[in-house]
């Protein structure tokens, strides 16, 4: 389905990811992200939705500070809330959900994980306009981002990559202004040092940005 402009949807995608606003994404009578047995972060401070789920459905976050909690899944992979063929805490869901969009595996190119059926089949039918100059800047830019941190992991420091491809998207999405000034070397690989070089400048552009200074 066609979309925004890519410049658009990029840029909006950043300031969500800074101020944790809510994300819209036209999903149409699609509800992958319900049923595709995703485990759900809700933070401590987000009462009202933990008020919502009953205790036995609730179970502390692995690697995270007391209070942080995952909301699971059923037998069929949905979403215990998800009732009836929708959200039933939709006006309190998690911030998680707020802000998830399949969209950003299209924009990367990360492959959505092989159990995602669902969300697979919509991240393909995405198509963003990308007819100008800039969103055709942004958008290779972008895939370069995603590619680069996919087939060069080794190089990064033990923990900073995500093994989860909507994080790896993620990042891919918070350091794509490196790549927007990098030559196109998409059909050669480059040297170790030049590996190096540009696994710095990732590790600046996140830094960077987390500290609100990437703009």
């Amino acid at each position: 389905m066609r979309d925004e402009t890519f410049s658009s949807w990029l840029n909006s995608t950043r300031r969500a990811l800074v101020s944790g606003e809510d994300v819209e994404v036209p999903c149409g009578d699609c509800r992958g992200c319900c049923t595709s047995s995703y485990f759900i972060h809700i933070k401590p401070d987000e009462t009202k939705t933990l008020a919502r789920i009953p205790k036995s459905l609730q179970f502390r976050a692995p690697g995270l500070p007391k209070g942080h909690v995952l909301l699971g899944y059923d037998q069929n992979g949905h979403c215990p809330m998800f009732i009836d063929n929708k959200c039933s805490i939709y006006d309190v869901r998690p911030q998680t959900c707020r802000n998830y969009d399949c969209r950003i595996f299209t924009a990367t190119g990360i492959a959505v994980d092989e159990d995602k059926k669902r969300i697979a089949e919509q991240t393909v039918r995405w198509k963003f306009d990308v007819d100008s100059v800039e969103d055709s800047r942004s958008f290779a830019a972008v895939q370069a981002a995603g590619k680069f941190i996919r087939d060069f992991a080794e190089y990064f420091p033990e923990g900073f990559l995500p093994s989860n491809p909507t994080q790896q998207a993620v990042v891919a999405i918070k350091v794509y202004r490196v790549f927007l000034t990098l030559p196109d070397d998409s059909d050669n690989t480059p040297n170790k040092l030049i590996i190096e070089n540009r696994v710095k400048r990732v590790l600046t552009a996140f830094k960077n940005f987390e500290a609100g200074l990437s703009d």
